[in-house]
């Protein structure tokens, strides 16, 4: 049985993937500038603005932080070592683990592309002609519907 289109649910659905996808491609555009800005993919960035923000991750934090897949986070880390701007530790507690942090040179560029991120102000811009109290509403609602989407996943 397939999928009735007609359906009034359907038919949100398909409102909720447009609206996602186009704010999806409109932020990613703006990061990707200015990720490009420093010789970095829209990946890349992504990867050393997370370990800005969270020093010390492992590959497996980084894989469930970023919903991506453990080879394109590997392939984005081993890029960012030979850059020098990622460097892999081994944990003091479990010396079979490798923890993730920023060279001085990598927080140089997470910092600067964090201060300079077109996205980061435009992103700012319209949250603040939005009620704090539907932000709050809209992180919520985001945070459960992808908690569902995992739990109903094929």
């Amino acid at each position: 049985m397939g999928i009735n289109f007609n359906d009034p649910k359907v038919k949100q659905v398909k409102e909720v993937y447009q609206s996602f996808w186009a704010i999806n491609k409109f932020t990613a555009k703006l990061t990707k500038k200015n990720a490009e800005s420093f010789g970095l993919s829209l990946q890349q960035l992504s990867i050393l603005n997370t370990l800005f923000a969270f020093p010390q991750s492992t590959q497996q934090e980084l894989v469930e932080r970023l919903v991506s897949s453990k080879s394109t986070i590997s392939i984005g880390i081993d890029k960012l070592v030979k850059m020098g701007l990622v460097e892999r530790k081994f944990s003091a507690e479990d010396r079979r683990e490798v923890k993730l942090q920023l060279t001085v040179k990598g927080e140089e560029v997470s910092r600067k592309s964090s201060k300079n991120a077109i996205s980061y102000r435009t992103m700012l811009s319209a949250l603040e002609k939005i009620p704090e109290e539907d932000i709050q509403s809209l992180l919520r609602i985001q945070k459960e519907l992808l908690d569902r989407l995992i739990e109903s996943s094929y």
